[in-house]
């Protein structure tokens, strides 16, 4: 399977979540991983709440 991440999303960027279950969200990009499956997934540190969530690469945005 290949992913469809564009070179932007690293540790520290700025991003928006467009589509899935934490639609709307934004913050800051942390633990970038490759399953064993292809599948690109990231953690979110919402900077507002301090709350973190984990999203497919493919559903995100970078900002700035």
């Amino acid at each position: 399977m290949k992913s469809r991440v564009n070179g932007k999303l690293k540790d520290g960027s700025k991003c928006k979540v467009v589509s899935g279950t934490h639609k709307g969200k934004s913050g800051i990009v942390r633990d970038v991983k490759k399953s064993k499956t292809g599948y690109v997934t990231i953690t979110v540190l919402q900077a507002t709440t301090g709350e973190r969530f984990k999203t497919l690469a493919r559903n995100v945005v970078a900002q700035g």
